[in-house]
């Protein structure tokens, strides 16, 4: 016994256990909780991706589906049952094997009222999820969902041990959270940091990535609000990588030889400024174009990022899947004199004041929307509208009111920028009527544009989606319900100690899983 000691203890002397490789990573503002069927922020959706995993994956290109926890998958050629083959040998954090019944359970448990889960609809019209056995999942619908597999992608789709959920009820993804990521949940101080640490034996990633496992023992995200501090963090090597640099900085950044840039090749986040079409103020067509010729996105864009965003003439970006490549994107080019005309045409004279009048009403539409770099593309907005006549009112919250107020009905405009993965994810999401009156705050209640977006959610050729889905973007892109303004690119900065991070856009989490984050 004594021998067997002594050689234990001069085996450790003789090789010391190897420093831990930890890492930090910077941005500005928590979410309420981590668990991916009750929040739809993207600051839960950074932590789910890096600590979870859902049946299927996203390439960098956000357009190729790729295995995730499922090998490979089948679809039924009436598109209503997915049958999916689980990979094998993949463990929760805690231990517990990974089996069919625990994607079953997942779904079970977003779907179930008492969940009070967000975004339902993203699981698909569901009719029963079975595991067929340990292995194999039948996920099947009641009618065909074109989007599922790319809906699969997204962190609400995050499998998750639903015993520990049924356990720490309102506490799950608060003081604990059991799933099969690359990473574990280790601890969450609100409004300050979240620990994730190495998930050890975790070999199962998507195949995108150069390596099998995450090559970091521990990764602390920080909150961080200030700009200036999250830049100087970096550059000072106190954080180690961020994607939320002000833009003023990025040539900063990319003249430093210690730091790195990169920029994710797809990405889609649209900046936009929407009319509540229900509003006295907002329902003319006429008027809301003349505000969409009013407003010079270009200057505003430029302004705002410094060059790096692309202005917007379009609803979504024109990369995206399914976009309808014969939208007109000219059609409310910058051309104040044209909006003049229109508000005439519309009633709206001119008062000795500057600003439009009609029937003795004032066309001085309010503004709900977030702080920030907001106020700044809300105050240009108002600039140029009031060279036309219109007298914009603003009214901007913090990110702990702004919700509940947008909620409402008691504005003519909101601000909001958005992600999305394809055509009919925007579609659907914005311009459903069902979803009146959030996400569909513009209030668009048009009965062909619920029958095109059930057709294009069930089609079973990517033909028939897109034309859909086509269709729809035509309808709202002409009845100018939102002023367009950039879409967002989205930057990865690793510092010093760092080597280059590869950038995702998905759902704007741009390091995504995490696995090829490494030191150098």
């Amino acid at each position: 016994m004594a021998a067997g000691v002594a050689i234990a203890a001069t085996a450790g002397f003789a090789a010391p256990a190897m420093a831990q490789k930890e890492i930090s990573i910077i941005r500005t503002i928590d979410t309420d909780r981590y668990d991916p069927h009750r929040s739809t922020a993207r600051s839960a959706a950074e932590i789910l991706f890096m600590v979870g995993d859902t049946l299927v994956a996203l390439d960098y290109d956000l357009k190729t589906v790729k295995p995730g926890l499922a090998k490979s998958w089948k679809v039924s050629e009436d598109g209503l049952t997915y049958t999916f083959n689980l990979k094998e040998g993949v463990k929760f954090c805690s231990g517990k094997e990974f089996t069919a019944q625990d994607v079953v359970d997942t779904i079970n448990r977003w779907r179930d009222p008492a969940t009070k889960g967000v975004v339902t609809w993203r699981a698909g019209p569901v009719k029963e999820v079975r595991a067929k056995d340990k292995l194999t999942v039948e996920y099947e619908l009641t009618k065909p969902y074109s989007e599922l597999l790319f809906q699969m992608t997204q962190h609400f789709h995050t499998i998750i041990n639903v015993d520990q959920a049924k356990q720490l009820g309102d506490d799950f993804g608060v003081k604990g959270l059991d799933t099969t990521g690359p990473f574990c949940f280790d601890s969450w101080e609100p409004r300050n940091q979240t620990v994730l640490t190495k998930h050890k034996g975790y070999n199962w990633g998507p195949d995108f990535y150069k390596n099998k496992e995450a090559q970091v023992d521990k990764i602390t995200w920080k909150i961080v609000p200030e700009e200036s501090t999250r830049v100087a963090s970096l550059q000072t090597g106190q954080a180690d990588a961020s994607q939320y640099v002000p833009y003023w900085s990025l040539d900063q950044f990319k003249a430093n030889s210690k730091m790195s840039v990169t920029q994710a090749e797809a990405y889609f986040w649209t900046y936009f400024m929407g009319f509540k079409i229900t509003r006295e103020l907002m329902g003319d067509v006429r008027v809301r174009q003349a505000m969409n010729l009013a407003v010079d996105v270009e200057a505003i864009t430029d302004a705002v990022t410094f060059g790096y965003a692309t202005p917007a003439n379009t609803y979504i970006s024109p990369e995206v899947v399914d976009f309808d490549k014969s939208v007109k994107t000219d059609t409310y080019s910058y051309d104040p004199a044209k909006a003049a005309a229109l508000l005439d045409e519309a009633g709206w004279k001119l008062g000795g004041d500057g600003f439009r009048y009609k029937d003795g009403k004032k066309l001085a539409p309010l503004v709900y929307g977030f702080t920030d770099t907001w106020r700044q593309i809300v105050e240009a907005v108002q600039g140029d509208l009031r060279k036309v006549g219109i007298d914009l009112q603003i009214q901007l919250f913090d990110a702990t009111v702004v919700w509940g107020k947008l909620a409402t009905q008691e504005f003519d405009i909101f601000t909001m920028s958005f992600p999305y993965v394809s055509t009919g994810d925007a579609m659907n999401l914005y311009f459903r009527s069902a979803n009146m009156p959030t996400p569909n705050r513009v209030n668009w209640d048009d009965k062909e544009t619920d029958a095109l977006l059930e057709a294009g959610s069930a089609a079973l050729t990517d033909k028939a989606r897109a034309e859909a889905f086509g269709k729809v973007l035509h309808k709202v892109h002409d009845a100018a319900v939102w002023i367009p303004l950039y879409h967002e690119p989205l930057f990865t900065v690793a510092g010093p100690k760092m080597q280059p991070v590869r950038a995702h856009g998905i759902y704007g989490a741009g390091f995504y899983k995490g696995i090829d984050l490494a030191l150098k």
